[in-house]
């Protein structure tokens, strides 16, 4: 069935406004989902929403399967009579509504949580359990897991005692059975975190708006997946992975990135059928409509380098599944709606894999300016296959964009897309997008406002300021709406 001309705005939850600290699954969030469908937008994109770790990025979770509990609304809990708003400014969950601080939300957010959760639990014990019951097949891990983190003052498990480093350990058995409470707050979180998700997915679908997920192609090496799972992953004896995951140098780190998750057990995984991955899909897929694949072509070939290394210089390329991983999930799913990140060094192996699969790749238009040479990424070469981004969550804005580059490649970007300073550059690279030939085309939300870098959500390689963004509740207007809309609609998206 061939894919409509569409477009939408990339926006993580924790971007949203709101009066706790972070953006949350709360009014504000159904308040955007209200904008996409006034300015005529059919996808929302979210970043992982996984509970995030070291670093506060979204694509290293303690979890692939649980959600974060820093979007949980507390509005519902006072609504419920749980807690009072009082009780709830007692806590300092950060005074800056542009920036989110990961180091209160930590301390005190997840302090109101168990406030909440030791107020409700005698009376919604039967429904946690019945939510425990549907998903023990990844839930049990995760409580479990995050439970003795916190019994180990929250360490790595690399780290723990040696007795609780195996899941199947009568010490792990005896603990579960001992401390019950403690992992029911857990499962306390991630029942309101789906209930509440779900419910703001069905009124952006009654709005004919689709969700597009992100799932990483990677797990932290801190995570249940690898403690419950360890035959999965590429780990010696002592359970200490042997290389970890990165990308190789190139123009934009000449130490390469060393992102340091562990690497897959490929064989492994073939011989139990894809049964870990299918499951992610599934679960994947009962949370977005559309689920972007991270880091497409490390299915393909991976750069791993050996645990403990100071950068990702002294790497190999490994062969990855390939198609034999995407044929499984089709077998067991059906078609899947994916959209496949493909950037970076493409070879003909990861071209052919993209080929093979059908899934659409992606095109940023940040990327398109050479003036030296042709590029693909230069809208007159795109497939209808294919989504187009003005740029993405590890992009400048193209505001900072057009403050960084040389004046050689401004000057080509002006003449190419006719920018002027009337339109605003940032409106001169949503046109071309939505013009383009691409049947869906997206901007960030720091683009449709005309932000700086002082707005860009991550740079690549660094730790600290990143992943921090917000927006306020004023930044939506009348104006900003019909411009959104007309633009919209010129393009037939």
């Amino acid at each position: 069935m061939e894919k409509q001309r569409q477009s939408g705005i990339l926006l993580h939850i924790s971007s949203l406004p709101g009066d706790y600290g972070i953006g949350d699954f709360g009014k504000e969030a159904y308040n955007f989902i209200d904008f996409l469908e006034r300015t005529n937008q059919k996808n929302w994109q979210v970043l992982p929403l996984g509970i995030t770790s070291y670093g506060d990025s979204p694509y290293q979770s303690f979890s692939a399967f649980a959600g974060n509990p820093y979007f949980i609304d507390l509005e519902e809990f006072i609504d419920r009579g749980y807690i009072t708003l009082e009780e709830i400014k007692k806590y300092n969950l950060g005074n800056n509504p542009k920036e989110v601080n990961y180091g209160l939300l930590y301390k005190n957010k997840l302090e109101i949580l168990r406030l909440v959760y030791n107020s409700a639990k005698d009376n919604i014990y039967n429904e946690l359990n019945k939510f425990y019951l549907e998903n023990k097949w990844w839930l049990r891990e995760f409580g479990l897991f995050m439970a003795l983190k916190g019994y180990h003052d929250n360490r790595s498990w690399f780290y723990w005692d040696k007795k609780y480093r195996k899941i199947d350990s009568d010490e792990v058995k005896k603990f579960e059975k001992d401390n019950e409470d403690s992992i029911y707050f857990w499962i306390f979180t991630q029942y309101f975190f789906d209930k509440q998700w779900k419910n703001l997915k069905k009124y952006a679908n009654k709005k004919e708006i689709n969700i597009i997920g992100d799932l990483p192609i990677y797990v932290s090496e801190d995570s249940a997946d690898v403690w419950s799972n360890p035959q999965l992953f590429n780990l010696d004896d002592n359970l200490i992975p042997k290389t970890v995951s990165g990308c190789p140098p190139d123009a934009f780190a000449a130490k390469g990135q060393l992102w340091g998750n562990p690497i897959y057990d490929w064989e492994a995984m073939e011989k139990d059928n894809y049964k870990w991955w299918i499951e992610r899909f599934a679960h994947s897929f009962k949370l977005f409509d559309v689920v972007r694949i991270d880091h497409f072509r490390g299915f393909e070939s991976y750069w791993e380098v050996k645990y403990g290394s100071k950068d990702a210089v002294n790497g190999r390329w490994t062969k990855g599944p390939g198609m034999k991983l995407f044929d499984t999930l089709k077998s067991e799913l059906g078609d899947l709606n994916i959209i496949a990140e493909d950037l970076g060094f493409l070879t003909k192996d990861v071209e052919k894999l993209l080929k093979d699969s059908g899934f659409p790749g992606m095109k940023v238009l940040q990327f398109a300016f050479d003036p030296r040479e042709e590029s693909d990424y230069l809208p007159h070469n795109y497939n209808k296959n294919s989504v187009v981004y003005t740029g993405t969550h590890d992009n400048s804005t193209v505001i900072g964009w057009m403050n960084l580059v040389d004046d050689k490649t401004r000057e080509y970007a002006t003449k190419y897309l006719k920018l002027d300073s009337h339109e605003g550059s940032n409106w001169g690279f949503i046109r071309g997008a939505w013009s383009s030939n691409s049947y869906l085309a997206l901007t960030t939300m720091q683009d449709i406002l005309g932000l700086d870098d002082k707005s860009r959500m991550n740079i690549p390689s660094t730790i600290g300021g990143n992943w921090i963004w917000r927006m306020e509740k004023t930044d939506i207007n009348d104006e900003l709406i019909t411009r959104l809309r007309d633009i919209t609609n010129t393009y037939r998206r």
